[in-house]
């Protein structure tokens, strides 16, 4: 009991842990979880050597890439815009299409062999396909699973078989790479952070607990997302220029490609920071660099096509 000077007596205060402590506690408990969650996912990248984070399984991908491309598939139906497979075009992309997926086995391999891991079987759980949809935009992807789309828009940017199968081997390693998956443990690990900020923040004035919000989302935008998205691109430069040379098609035209690729929308972008992929200036220099072993897995797979002059 506490005693007061002038003679009277106080109840004693209770202790206990108040709305703040329990905040605290709940943060506490998000940060756990997201620890757990983010290097509880951790492997070993066997095409790349880096440590990624998983957010989906191998199944789990295949049957979403599926979905999403039944989805667009339909979507270009509806608007006369999926070509036949028996289009002249079509039968080009999909050649392309078959000699770069029957060389992902050892590209894989190698790879894998280079960064000292096992070889991941993975991709053999891949239902291939791909679509040529007649658009004006340039674009082309592959989905989880191994579903692609090509739009006839990146016909004229590509200019050639070779820049074309560069295009396509880049999309083809954003599925091999899993990179979906990873962006889905990005964004549940984000998603985390911003519950806990916000349980945490709890308390403080609506306008200051806002601007607090936005600069965390910031932070995590040009600090975590941004840097990410463009190690991604950067990856799956290295492994589709791989693939495009064992499949035989000429790595070098790479360059002049993305030369090409910069200049589209004018040539205006935002700086690399702001972006999730790498300046063209940046990039081109990185396949420079990358040329010799691209020129090499030429070599070792193509012993009967014309050597690259």
């Amino acid at each position: 009991m506490r005693v007061d000077p002038f003679g009277n007596q106080q109840a004693p205060r209770r202790r206990g842990f108040g709305l703040g402590g329990i905040r605290w506690w709940i943060l506490i408990l998000f940060a756990g979880y997201a620890a757990w969650s983010w290097f509880g996912s951790a492997e070993t990248d066997p095409y790349t050597g880096e440590t990624a984070h998983y957010g989906a399984s191998p199944e789990e991908e295949v049957q979403l890439g599926a979905q999403a491309y039944q989805q667009v598939q339909s979507d270009a139906a509806a608007q006369g815009a999926l070509l036949p497979a028996n289009s002249q075009v079509s039968q080009q992309i999909r050649e392309i299409a078959s000699r770069l997926v029957n060389r992902v086995p050892q590209v894989t391999a190698d790879l894998a062999a280079m960064n000292q891991q096992q070889v991941p079987g993975t991709y053999q759980s891949f239902q291939w396909d791909v679509s040529v949809i007649q658009s004006e935009e340039a674009n082309a992807f592959c989905l989880p699973g191994g579903k692609m789309a090509v739009y006839t828009g990146l016909l004229p940017i590509a200019e050639n078989q070779n820049a074309m199968a560069i295009v396509m081997g880049h999309e083809i390693a954003h599925a091999l790479l899993r990179h979906g998956s990873q962006r889905m443990a990005q964004q549940k690990l984000v998603q985390v952070g911003q519950m806990a900020a916000g349980v945490a923040l709890g308390g403080m004035d609506p306008q200051q607990q806002q601007a607090v919000m936005a600069a965390l989302g910031a932070g995590a935008q040009y600090g975590f997302i941004l840097p990410y998205g463009r190690n991604h691109e950067t990856q799956a430069d290295k492994v589709g220029l791989m693939l495009a040379a064992a499949a035989c098609y000429d790595p070098r035209e790479a360059i002049p490609l993305w030369e090409r690729m910069s200049q589209l929308g004018g040539g205006e972008r935002p700086p690399e920071f702001a972006s999730t992929h790498p300046d063209p200036a940046n990039r081109i220099q990185t396949l420079q660099s990358l040329m010799p072993t691209a020129e090499a897995f030429y070599s070792k797979y193509c012993a009967g096509q014309p050597p690259l002059r």
